[in-house]
């Protein structure tokens, strides 16, 4: 495998390709500068919850790191693997508030992120992408490695991949990368 870009991103901070990124905020708060400067005409964000937003902003950083994507010249054929422990966690809790204490009346904006794969669906649908895509909850991000080979196996098309763990508003850890199969001439 080979990784044409990376990104890291925490509640304090963001490297991409091992450059820190200015940022003035923390937390969702900083998912929203980042927002504002690297996409800014997507009004479906201010409706996800954290794990998509999270996820959706470190595609969104990747995929225009590099002139693959900025030049136009997009694969659509890019597959998406994201992967984490808790899944839906946090919007699965703020939902359960929705139906509990004598309030029958769920929210379907919440319910939508009850699915931790909406977010390869975000990230899909905004960059035109058709390759396959898939979640996966696992114990830790070195089980994601097998999946992504097997995905790469003798193909020459990117897979967008990486953790992408969201537990909180002000909790959460993504590492996604850009990844070429090394029989890939590009």
């Amino acid at each position: 495998m080979r990784v044409e870009s990376e990104i890291v991103i925490t509640p304090e901070a963001v490297v991409l390709n091992g450059e820190h990124v200015a940022v003035q905020e923390t937390g969702d708060k900083m998912l929203v500068e980042l927002y504002r400067h690297y996409v800014g005409a997507y009004p479906k964000f201010f409706k996800m919850d954290t794990l998509c937003r999270l996820g959706f902003i470190a595609a969104e950083m990747v995929l225009k790191s590099t002139d693959r994507f900025t030049d136009g010249i997009q694969n659509t054929e890019c597959a998406i693997i994201l992967a984490n422990r808790s899944a839906s966690i946090q919007n699965d809790t703020d939902y359960l508030t929705t139906i509990s204490d004598g309030n029958y009346y769920p929210s379907p904006a919440l319910f939508v992120y009850t699915l931790p794969n909406i977010v390869t669906g975000e990230i899909a649908i905004r960059h035109h992408l058709q390759g396959e895509t898939a979640f996966y909850v696992l114990d830790k991000p070195e089980e994601l490695e097998p999946i992504l080979l097997s995905t790469l196996n003798d193909k020459n098309t990117p897979v967008l991949a990486g953790w992408c763990e969201c537990s909180g508003p002000n909790m959460f850890y993504a590492k996604i990368q850009l990844i070429w199969n090394n029989l890939s001439n590009n």
